[in-house]
């Protein structure tokens, strides 16, 4: 049954591909009686699956076409059309424009269109691009990915309670915007290279918007996670944790990260880490 609170479990957040024990990035948003997948990067249909069932998934939400963002959709169609699975099709897409297109030029193996919309039930994406799914309301903007169409999400409940995830951008006013006085801001740290956040870079975007605790996620190689998190709580005063593969972090939660033990199906709560 899906949650009522609010909460965001990490996938995967490797970059730019899945390393041993870390996906790409992914993460599985739930409250408000539904659940949604958010960014299906490489690996993370297997990880996802460690909490609900392909089946279960109530939408999907892509913030753009790179393949460590979204190439698992290729092998959810396969599931969610000849798996055989309990499952009401097509499943909701919301993605960047050219998304069901871009799945069907992989797919399609001979003259005829592989049936991606059979699958899913897409819906592009565009700047403030607003939909509600069960108790959940996703707002959408566009943000500076450096070229691609490219997508922050801000998701709340009935209560109030929201995250904000950026994607894949560097820092700029749509995203900050966006992420105004949110409990849980979950910012890339690729590297300070155009189209990505440094860990500076998404501490002081933080900062600028407000936000309650700050989850840095997407590290860039050759910049530990530790690291990451001291550069980035160098720039903003509230809690900072790194998106480690299975931390499940409960939106409102005065403080303490679910992680997945070694036992497949359990978890343990550690204290998060802070500044």
């Amino acid at each position: 049954m899906a949650s009522d609170a609010l909460r965001i479990t990490v996938l995967g957040s490797a970059t730019p591909f899945p390393r041993p024990g870390n996906a790409c990035s992914g993460y599985l948003v739930e409250g408000g009686g539904v659940r949604v997948w958010v960014d299906a990067g490489s690996g993370t249909l297997g990880e996802l699956q460690r909490y609900v069932d392909l089946g279960d998934v109530d939408a999907v939400w892509i913030s753009h076409l790179h393949a460590d963002h979204s190439a698992d959709l290729l092998t959810a169609f396969y599931g969610l059309v000849y798996a055989g699975l309990d499952v009401e099709l097509p499943v909701p897409l919301f993605g960047p424009a050219g998304i069901a297109d871009r799945l069907a030029g992989f797919l399609t193996n001979g003259a005829v269109r592989s049936p991606v919309e059979k699958a899913f039930a897409v819906d592009e994406l565009y700047d403030g691009h607003v939909v509600r799914i069960g108790g959940l309301t996703l707002r959408s903007r566009a943000v500076d990915h450096g070229g691609p169409a490219a997508f922050a999400v801000r998701v709340e409940d009935a209560a109030g309670r929201s995250l904000v995830y950026s994607g894949d951008c560097e820092p700029c006013p749509s995203l900050v915007e966006l992420a105004q006085d949110c409990d849980l801001f979950v910012c890339e740290a690729d590297g300070e290279v155009p189209g990505h956040h440094s860990a500076a870079q998404a501490g002081r975007s933080a900062a600028a918007a407000r936000a309650g605790r700050l989850v840095v996620t997407h590290v860039g190689p050759g910049t530990e996670p530790a690291e990451a998190v001291a550069l980035a709580a160098a720039e903003f005063s509230g809690e900072v944790v790194h998106a480690d593969p299975g931390a499940r972090f409960e939106v409102g939660a005065a403080c303490g990260v679910m992680r997945r033990s070694r036992t497949p199906g359990r978890t343990t709560t550690s204290p998060a880490s802070s500044r």
